[in-house]
């Protein structure tokens, strides 16, 4: 009997750059997902009675060429070939790092989830390949093992956001989720508002200046301390201008995004909208992580009629923009036709089901 792993991609509708400090943010899982269709494999009984232990992978996709192939365990998943693959290998060691023993299996990979769009595909990959390897763990322990396949497979030191928004997504929810603790508060989306994301550009973070950013808040925690916990007389003390930009961004970012779920909350779109904006302008100055094209697209649908807030989401360094606005607003007009766009709705996490 096959069965199907599935995962879903995210929108951050505020709060980046701030999960590897043990901030906050307040993400969505997506209708949109990573699925494999999958066979586990079973051990093979040998000719003196005993089971052949030789386990593996081989995974095919509907969206990457090649096939990715490599027998448990797995030492170096950096090096798997194709590159897609690495995410894969990289969740089973992970799992061994733990002392948990994934199984083999082989099966066939979709996704629907933009891929480079800023929307997480790595990690809707991450989590699906978790659940096609049998781990058996709470949301949080499944989120961090994922977290560091992602380390291990690539230079990027990502922070969990991404994968324990896809594991714990709630339907019609965004998720204010505290990074230090892990704690996750489903926060129901109102009615009257809809979420669009506009893919402006591919990038990837591997190789980009992520690390860099990460970097310059450890320099900023190192001189004033955890920056989750820091304020903006804290920041002030720092002394190199560009370090306390970075932590100007963080401080700013962490209580905008409680004010973010304060005004959601209280159905009040124009102060979550005000706070997108503010958002997308730190992000841009402060941290320096949106590019012209990002603060052009920005610009055109902060006056479409109905629209409430827009900023950049995800890493950065190109990627998507999240727009919030009424349900019934007309994302099409002649402003953003050069942009183009898809509305998004808040999805249930991860899941694992038999097909017959």
């Amino acid at each position: 009997m096959s069965r199907v792993a599935r995962a879903p991609g995210r929108v951050n509708l505020i709060g980046d750059h701030t999960d590897y400090t043990g901030g906050l943010v307040f993400p969505m899982a997506i209708d949109r997902a990573t699925t494999i269709v999958f066979d586990a494999e079973t051990a093979t009984p040998m000719r003196d009675g005993s089971a052949d232990d030789l386990r593996g992978v081989t995974l095919t996709s509907d969206n990457f060429d090649g096939v990715v192939s490599f027998t448990l365990p797995v030492n170096s998943p950096e090096k798997v070939t194709p590159s897609w693959g690495r995410y894969v290998a990289g969740v089973a060691a992970a799992m061994a790092e733990r002392g948990m023993t994934p199984r083999g299996f082989s099966g066939r990979v979709s996704t629907d989830v933009p891929i480079g769009g800023g929307l997480s595909s790595s990690a809707a990959l991450e989590v699906a390949a978790a659940l096609a390897f049998g781990i058996d763990a709470d949301s949080s322990t499944i989120a961090a093992v994922c977290r560091r396949a992602e380390h291990l497979a690539t230079s990027v030191p990502c922070g969990i956001m991404d994968q324990l928004t896809s594991v714990a997504g709630v339907r019609d929810h965004a998720l204010l989720i505290d990074c230090h603790t892990l704690d996750v508060t489903p926060i129901r989306l109102p009615d009257s508002l809809a979420v669009w994301v506009v893919e402006i550009s591919t990038r990837t973070l591997d190789g980009s200046e992520y690390p860099a950013r990460v970097a310059q808040c450890a320099a900023a925690e190192r001189e004033i301390g955890p920056l989750r916990s820091a304020d903006d007389a804290a920041v002030d003390r720092i002394n190199d201008p560009l370090v306390r930009s970075r932590a100007r961004h963080v401080v700013g970012e962490n209580q905008r995004v409680r004010d973010f779920a304060a005004a959601l909350s209280a159905g009040d779109a124009r102060e979550a909208g005000r706070l997108m904006y503010a958002s997308h302008f730190s992000l841009s100055r402060d941290f320096e992580t949106s590019t012209k094209k990002m603060d052009d697209a920005v610009d055109a649908y902060s006056r479409v009629p109905g629209v409430h807030g827009v900023r950049m989401t995800g890493g950065g360094f190109g990627g998507c923009i999240v727009v919030l606005a009424d349900d019934d607003a007309e994302l099409s007009a002649p402003l953003c036709a050069e942009f183009g766009g898809i509305r998004v709705r808040a999805a249930d996490g991860a899941s694992l089901s038999s097909i017959a």
